[in-house]
């Protein structure tokens, strides 16, 4: 049975020109937009960095401790192409045990942002291959030994998509044994939830909402673009959703 999973496939509509997911900074000023088709691109490059820069094969497991921005979407995308158990750890998790199988043990890959790096009270856990990942435009201006600059190294990757393994809607997704199909199922059912319809762009405030299936799997799912606020004003909400011509808010 072939895998139908909205992340593997959302990235290539019909207008692949259009923003797909705008990233926003009002600390720092910063905004970024990438198009469906430059998402496409950046997974296939992350997709290349986790296959053949790092060996890694289907079922291989990847710890992703990031917020929610465009790269995140990248590396998801991208391991999630190649057929790799992805353990999201947001924010909120920081501290706590990981109630997860083999969660104990290194992962493969292990991508976390140089801020939950430095944070006394996370505990990465331990990766064959360790990854820092920014949010700003620039790269990294110090990388610890034993770590890459994520942004750095995806590049030297090719931003065309090379050949998927032959994955299953049954494969896990996940080290909890989550599915593809079942991944898939539940995103339909949170952008239904959320009323999103093709062409919908959503506001996402990342301090309140950063699991991937609200802010990525869901919006893809339905056709839907998001645009991602970090150090939003709650006052200024209302305003970013006009200049951003919104239509949902989540």
């Amino acid at each position: 049975m072939p895998v139908e999973l909205p992340v593997l496939s959302a990235v290539r509509p019909a207008e692949r020109d259009q923003p797909l997911i705008t990233y926003l900074d009002h600390r720092s000023g910063h905004r970024h937009q990438v198009t469906a088709a430059e998402l496409g691109e950046w997974s296939a490059r992350a997709a290349g960095l986790l296959r053949d820069g790092c060996g890694l094969t289907p079922g291989s497991r990847v710890a992703v401790l990031l917020p929610p921005h465009w790269r995140t979407a990248a590396a998801l995308l991208g391991a999630w192409a190649v057929g790799l158990e992805v353990s999201f750890r947001p924010r909120a998790t920081a501290g706590l045990p990981v109630l997860e199988p083999g969660g104990d043990r290194p992962y493969d890959v292990v991508l976390v942002t140089p801020e939950r790096l430095d944070d006394w009270l996370e505990d990465v856990p331990d990766g064959l291959h360790r990854y820092l990942v920014g949010t700003g435009p620039e790269p990294l201006a110090a990388v610890p030994a034993g770590w890459l600059d994520w942004s750095v190294e995806v590049l030297r990757h090719g931003a065309a998509p090379a050949d998927r393994p032959t994955l299953r809607a049954t494969d896990p997704a996940s080290p909890d044994g989550t599915t593809y199909h079942e991944w898939g199922q539940v995103a339909q059912v949170v952008a239904e939830q959320l009323d999103l319809r093709v062409g919908d762009r959503l506001l996402v405030d990342v301090a309140e909402h950063d699991q991937p299936l609200k802010w990525l799997l869901a919006p893809l799912a339905a056709g839907a673009s998001v645009v991602l606020c970090a150090n939003l004003d709650p006052a200024d909400r209302d305003a970013v959703a006009a200049a951003e011509q919104v239509t949902r808010i989540l």
